[in-house]
């Protein structure tokens, strides 16, 4: 894997996109999706962005290592990262546990709602990971 996130918006919109991440209209919290923590394995190390990070889409903005493999964390939409998950730098497996839940990455203000347009849905983005 070379690059995936999800970013998830809130409240309860599910939008991944073409590679592996997910985002919402305001804010958006980025992770990564089930189907991605699956595929990577036993995460053992997460790069969190830096808060204030201006960011466009399709930045790479951190990075997950696993006992698989390494990849970079995507933001799918631009603007402003406003959080971080600091419980990741002490247990990175969290991402294994609740990937769209208790293990996002990051949040961020939405710059561009335009950005969110080209995001998959959740029934898009099942059939996209079945292929």
């Amino acid at each position: 894997m070379s690059g995936l996130s999800s970013v998830t918006i809130r409240p309860k919109v599910l939008l991944p996109c073409p590679f592996g991440s997910m985002a919402f209209l305001h804010q958006g919290t980025i992770g990564i999706t089930q189907y991605a923590a699956s595929a990577l394995g036993d995460v053992v190390y997460v790069e969190l962005p830096a808060l204030d990070l201006e960011v466009s889409a399709g930045d790479a903005i951190g990075a997950v290592e696993s006992v698989k493999s390494a990849s970079d964390i995507m933001t799918p939409v631009s603007g402003k990262i406003v959080a971080t998950n600091e419980i990741l730098e002490e247990k990175p497996g969290t991402i294994n546990e609740g990937p769209e839940d208790e293990g996002w990455i990051a949040k961020i203000q939405v710059g561009d709602a335009k950005d969110v347009d080209g995001l998959m849905g959740l029934e898009e983005y099942r059939k996209h990971t079945e292929e």
